[in-house]
């Protein structure tokens, strides 16, 4: 695939060179700087000075300036130049012979030591090894013997320090530290002449073709290969580089990084070596020489030199990506760090990228086109500006400049096809949501934000909730009316909720509930405007709110107070007094608000549990007169205000007694109420003779003496057992239910008692049970307390034998004796020992032990032993 990378640029003219002279052809070429220096068959040294200058479109030519000619004397070729500017020498080859001269004067220098005669081929040490920087080495091929010369070549004179014998006489070779690569009659090789160590690379054939050897890099080189390949070898012999196909009659090669070229009879090739293609061919008629000069490729005819000028790397670059070769220009990017600044490469590579990027966004190929975009480090806005009204009206960017691809926008890269247009924007909305995730969207997240808002609002995509309900930067002026236009009122409330406009989000949302818009993003939106409210910190907001959701739902709005979060903000607060009043026109919500108060929080407060009990009272004489209530709901609602009478000692017990006077239903409710205001006759009176209910007579004598001592409920047993008794009631005594009673609960009862209630026709049998439990309670409770009793003996005794145990002999006390802590005498026997049995005063204890406080305990565990 081919790419402009040389521009062939004239240099010498064929007059400036041979004049009128037909039969001039030159030689060999060297350079140095911008000095030019020809080697001719008429044995003459030309010395040019080539001038660059910009032409007309950026073109680079060069005006040639014939400084000076100089003619050796010996009538044979020149046939090879090398220039040393350390020395200011031009090392000669002509004649088999080996001289110097000044590279200004071109005037022969006298060199003392050697004389290098027989000479057929010579190069210069590139990678010096001796250091000396007034030096130069070069190894000097003889004709007369198989061998290879180390020279030194000084400013005045040239020392041989080494000779290498070769199995076969060398045709060619190049020198690179102590390793010389040579072309032999058959075969090329590798030599150190410091070891003597070699390597054979491969066959070829000298006498066939003319060998090339050509140093490339630091122990690296290119040899010409049989089948037409341009082999690479390092000094160990290895090749690291894939070979370069070029011409079977390939006469030179150069190397211009990262390209080699190649000259053969009638083009000159240009190959890379990154990827061993074939990148330029140059129409080049009787070409003769070729060879680099610090990054200078010279081409020369037998009448005429021409420079091969390398485009820029940058322009190379940039002509792959129009032709969308991307790869390659990758390539060639990658290896151009060696040739530009590191700054300068970085900028450079990222700028590559992006374009990379862009021809495979344009191609569909979004897999790397993300990757480019990402090593690129680009600008998201360049991608996003590529979608129309994406980017907000605000934003300050403009595109980079010179652009980074053909595209206009979407419009243009997709010509109408939806399809394509759908594939785009998917691409766009992955991108986006990565970068958000990453610091690549740092200075810029808004754009990003809203760009991802109005797509997901634009295809419907799922994430547009997550996009709102987590941190974003959307802009509230430019995403409001995407959101209206697509009909995501829904993700419009929670834009605005984001923004702190709680008030517009909730009429948002209110809106879609009443019909007045049509969203149906979520099919519970009440429940989570209820929600919404339960854990809104505006307590006007709530208010405001609240009837609407009433309104709506009793039952579920009242979770707005009933599931509120305690708040350690007083301003967040709701006082439940005022919920109460709020509440009073739904009597549903005040219901729950007040079970919420009393049965869940637990507060202690008389109104609440009287207003409970009263809507208790209401909902049941309610339920009574709607001929559709049902026995489940008035069983229930009965059972709540039973529960809450029984557990309850708060509410207005005389209140609610009057509101059910009158009411048949509630008599086991009255029977509560009269036993909490201690009145069990009335209490007992319903249950037995109006409801006729003995187990609830039984249960209301167990509830009612719940908190009380065992007497307590005993006489409510008892008056229980009277009422069954009583002879006077209409029906006469209930003898099967005083027998129950008196068998189920013979714990409870005063065994004499009960005996002196009884009347004297019933029989034992009847009664075994209550006689049976009696008597074995009775027992139980006398060998229990003897048990005690014994216990209370032995725990007696034992405290005894400690008190002897501790109490030590007798205290002498006497005027005489005086008190160890004042050393005044007793006046007095009372007094307290010290451990050892020392007598002291009361008060001197009392004084050192509050003085003392840590001596306390030991001294005080002895008073009543020592006393």
């Amino acid at each position: 695939m081919s790419v402009k990378a040389f521009e062939l640029v004239p240099a010498v003219g064929r007059e400036q060179v041979m004049g009128d002279k037909v039969r001039i052809n030159i030689e060999c070429i060297e350079c140095c700087g911008n000095h030019l220096y020809l080697g001719t068959n008429d044995c003459f040294i030309h010395h040019f000075l080539l001038e660059e200058h910009t032409k007309a479109k950026g073109k680079l030519a060069y005006n040639a300036q014939k400084l000076l000619h100089k003619y050796l004397g010996l009538k044979k070729p020149v046939l090879e130049l090398k220039a040393t500017s350390a020395l200011e020498r031009l090392i000669v080859l002509c004649d088999s012979t080996i001289t110097v001269v000044n590279m200004v004067t071109l005037e022969p220098v006298p060199t003392g030591g050697i004389k290098l005669k027989s000479v057929t081929a010579f190069c210069i040490n590139e990678n010096p090894v001796t250091g000396d920087p007034f030096c130069v080495e070069i190894a000097v091929v003889s004709a007369r013997r198989r061998a290879v010369q180390i020279c030194l070549v000084y400013e005045d004179r040239v020392q041989m320090v080494k000779e290498v014998t070769t199995s076969e006489q060398p045709c060619a070779l190049s020198l690179d530290g102590y390793f010389i690569c040579l072309a032999l009659s058959t075969q090329y090789m590798i030599l150190n002449y410091n070891t003597g160590a070699s390597q054979e690379l491969f066959p070829y054939n000298c006498e066939e073709r003319r060998p090339i050897v050509k140093r490339i890099g630091r122990e690296e080189f290119l040899l010409a290969a049989p089948g037409g390949l341009g082999m690479f070898a390092n000094a160990e012999g290895i090749s690291q580089r894939a070979p370069v196909s070029w011409s079977e009659n390939v006469i030179a090669a150069a190397v211009c990084f990262p390209y080699v070229v190649a000259l053969d009879e009638g083009f000159v090739t240009v190959h890379s070596m990154l990827d061993q293609q074939l990148k330029q061919t140059l129409s080049f008629r009787d070409g003769h020489l070729l060879q680099d000069f610090e990054g200078k490729v010279v081409l020369a005819s037998t009448k005429a030199v021409y420079i091969l000028v390398p485009l820029p790397l940058e322009r190379q670059i940039q002509d792959l990506l129009a032709s969308h070769r991307v790869e390659e220009a990758m390539t060639l990017t990658e290896a151009a760090q060696r040739n530009i600044p590191k700054e300068k490469y970085q900028k450079l590579h990222k700028r590559i990228l992006q374009q990379a990027g862009f021809i495979h966004f344009g191609q569909l190929r979004f897999l790397e086109a993300k990757e480019h975009f990402r090593k690129g480090q680009l600008d998201v806005r360049e991608l996003i500006s590529l979608y129309p009204l994406l980017l907000p009206a605000s934003s300050s960017f403009t595109r980079c400049h010179p652009p980074l691809h053909e595209f206009a926008d979407l419009n243009h890269l997709t010509q109408g096809d939806k399809e394509k247009v759908q594939h785009f924007k998917r691409f766009l909305i992955s991108y986006l949501h990565e970068v958000r995730s990453c610091d690549s969207a740092n200075g810029c997240r808004e754009d990003v934000d809203t760009a991802l808002l109005k797509l997901y609002a634009e295809t419907g995509h799922e994430s547009l909730l997550d996009l709102l309900a987590s941190d974003n930067a959307c802009l509230l002026a430019d995403s409001a009316p995407w959101l209206e236009k697509h009909h995501k009122y829904f993700a419009l409330g929670l834009l605005y909720h984001y923004n702190s406009q709680d008030s517009a989000a909730l009429q948002m949302w209110i809106k879609i509930v009443n019909g007045d818009l049509q969203d149906s993003t979520r099919t519970d939106l009440f429940e989570y405007i209820v929600d919404f409210l339960i854990f809104c910190s505006n307590p006007d907001l709530v208010w405001r709110h609240a009837d609407w959701a009433l309104q709506k739902d009793q039952k579920i709005g009242v979770h707005i107070f009933t599931r509120r979060p305690v708040s350690e903000d007083k301003m967040g607060r709701l006082n439940p007094d005022d919920v109460i009043t709020y509440l009073q026109k739904h009597k549903q919500a005040l219901l729950l608000y007040l079970e919420h108060l009393v049965l869940e929080k637990k507060l202690q407060k008389e109104k609440y549990h009287t207003d409970l009990a009263v809507l208790y009272v209401d909902q049941v004489l309610s339920l009574t007169s709607q001929p559709s209530a049902t026995n489940e709901q008035l069983s229930a609602t009965r059972q709540k205000l039973q529960r809450l009478l029984k557990e309850s000692s708060l509410y207005q017990v005389r209140l609610l007694l009057s509101k059910i006077q009158d009411s048949e239903l509630l008599l086991a409710e009255r029977a509560t109420l009269h036993g909490k205001l201690e009145e069990h006759d009335k209490a007992l009176h319903i249950l037995v003779h109006q409801l006729k209910d003995s187990p609830a007579a039984e249960e209301y004598c167990s509830w009612a003496s719940g908190s009380q001592d065992q007497v307590y409920r005993q006489n409510l047993f008892h008056q229980l057992l009277s009422i069954y008794l009583d002879p006077d009631v209409p029906g006469g005594p209930q003898t099967i239910a005083a027998v129950d009673l008196l068998n189920r609960h013979a714990e409870d009862f005063d065994a004499v008692r009960v005996l002196e209630l009884l009347p004297g026709e019933w029989s034992l049998p009847l009664l075994r049970p209550f006689l049976c439990g009696t008597v074995r309670a009775s027992v139980h409770a006398r060998y229990t307390s003897q048990v005690a009793v014994r216990l209370a003996r032995a725990e007696n005794i034992q405290l005894k034998h400690d008190r002897l145990k501790y109490r030590g002999g007798p205290i002498v006390v006497s005027e005489k004796k005086g008190c160890r802590l004042c050393h005044n005498t007793f006046s007095e026997p009372d007094c307290v020992c010290l451990p050892g049995g020392t007598p002291v005063h009361i008060h001197c204890v009392t004084k050192k032990a509050q003085v003392l406080p840590a001596e306390r305990p030991q001294e005080s565990a002895h008073y009543s032993n020592h006393t």
